[in-house]
């Protein structure tokens, strides 16, 4: 017999949520951690601190518009030290409570690095140096991920910060030069932007946020140019060398021309890769893809009995889905344990990615549910699509931010909203009523006829659901 029905390594968000449910199930359930410290990626160097960091950025931005209102402030003076203070508080609140659900004793909690030996035994290495053998029926991979190695000659002659460190560093540039265009490259801008840094962004592709609409993506650049950043899109990097003025200057080809900028700092923000170091995978004969675990729509790896979920499997690196798939993941590892004790015949469940979420905390704000319109046009889909912007509707004006606007898209044959997305005020806020709407399969005739208060952001959204529901 087994030590345990399955061992899940990891305890960040994917893996904590993964062992809750696979101990409701009635699986004896261990819980094997080897960070520093315990929490997962979102609490310690993700969601929680990055968004902290940003809150400090908005209330920045707020006071400095204040005039429009009629209120007369100072200019903020921006504490580095003290926007940190708060952010570290507010993270080791939240790891502590973590620690606390992982050793309530609900299932075992073992702390150290885990390497496999053989498909069904693995080896933790405590940091004391002692080690122990544990098996188990099944197992859920969820160690996370870590920031890109980047290779870009003069860089590391240089120095730069990456991802893990910006969030840990108190200290304020006056200058950034940020490497990257996703998620995580422009809320920084946005962060060191908002407390007064002159910000840089240089990015490979030929728009911010590649996997976004180019309207959402456009809109959100020249928000950025209009605040004073400045942006450069479809960049090739050459090389970083020493400024003229003593700084760090990026030297990178932009339309043809070979352009030079110094900034004080610089962040690599290329993106993260999945933490699968130590693990000694092939012991176990697993096998990856690009780097990411290789895994089905049940969450299992090549090995049917090994699962893995969050950033080591992919393929949308966001917390709420990696939290999906770990409880999926469990769900099926209980169902693989249940048939090889009662011989029974019990099919795998399959993630669903239809309600697909995602936000970005810039300013504006991005939120976007379903498909894209790229994805459709791709995949030669019929469908509808209607827009909707902030500048004509009457709560954003009173709020002064008009920039951006409401997306909708419909099946051509149905009617039915098959995707949603907002780039402007309280977009993240906004983005959930269409998350709910497409989880019912409504239309947007349906969406349009739900009534909505007067004057309200949310009322926005019956704009473009009336227009597509012309003719349906």
């Amino acid at each position: 017999m087994k030590d345990f029905d399955l061992i899940v390594l990891g305890g960040g968000s994917a893996g904590y949520a993964a062992a809750c449910t696979a101990t409701q199930l009635g699986l004896r359930v261990a819980v094997v951690e080897g960070g520093a410290e315990v929490g997962g990626l979102c609490i310690l160097r993700g969601c929680m601190p990055s968004k902290a960091l940003i809150e400090s950025a908005n209330r920045s931005l707020a006071i400095r518009g204040a005039g429009v209102f009629g209120l007369e402030v100072d200019p903020p003076t921006v504490l580095p030290d003290a926007i940190h203070a708060r952010k570290a508080r507010h993270v080791a609140e939240f790891a502590d409570y973590r620690a606390k659900q992982l050793e309530s004793g609900r299932f075992a909690f073992f702390r150290g690095w885990a390497g496999f030996i053989d498909p069904h035994t693995i080896e933790i290495r405590a940091q004391d140096g002692t080690a122990r053998r544990l098996t188990a029926e099944t197992f859920l991979l969820a160690t996370g991920s870590r920031p890109r190695p980047v290779e870009i000659p003069g860089l590391a002659e240089a120095g730069f910060l990456d991802s893990d460190a910006v969030l840990s560093q108190a200290h304020l540039p006056r200058s950034v030069a940020i490497l990257g265009g996703g998620p995580t490259a422009v809320e920084f801008a946005h962060y060191y932007s908002g407390l007064g840094a002159q910000v840089t962004l240089i990015q490979r592709s030929e728009q911010l946020l590649k996997e976004m609409d180019g309207d959402i993506a456009r809109t959100l650049g020249e928000a950025f140019r209009k605040r004073g950043l400045r942006v450069y899109c479809h960049t090739e990097l050459k090389r970083i060398q020493p400024g003229p003025n003593g700084g760090k200057e990026i030297i990178f080809c932009h339309n043809g021309k070979t352009r030079g900028i110094e900034a004080e700092e610089i962040v690599c923000a290329l993106g993260r890769i999945p933490q699968l170091e130590g693990l000694d995978l092939a012991n176990a004969g697993l096998e990856t893809t690009r780097g990411y675990l290789s895994v089905n729509a049940a969450q299992q790896t090549s090995v049917p009995h090994i699962f893995a979920a969050g950033d080591v499997a992919g393929p949308y690196e966001v917390v709420h889905i990696a939290i999906q798939q770990g409880e999926l993941a469990a769900r099926n590892a209980a169902r693989m344990v249940k048939e090889a004790a009662d011989k029974g015949n019990r099919p795998m469940e399959e993630i669903d990615y239809r309600l697909r979420l995602f936000a970005v905390f810039t300013e504006p704000e991005i939120a976007a549910v379903g498909v894209t319109e790229q994805e459709l046009q791709g995949e030669g889909v019929p469908y509808r699509v209607a827009s909707y912007p902030f500048g004509d509707h009457g709560k954003a004006i009173l709020m002064e931010e008009t920039s951006g606007f409401v997306k909708l898209l419909a099946s051509e044959e149905t009617g039915e909203i098959v995707g949603g997305a907002v780039i402007g005020p309280r977009a993240s806020e906004l983005i959930q009523e269409i998350v709910v709407a497409m989880r019912f399969h409504a239309t947007a005739r349906q969406l349009m006829e739900i009534p909505h208060y007067h004057p309200t952001l949310s009322e926005i959204w019956t704009y473009p659901a009336e227009e597509l529901a012309e003719g349906m």
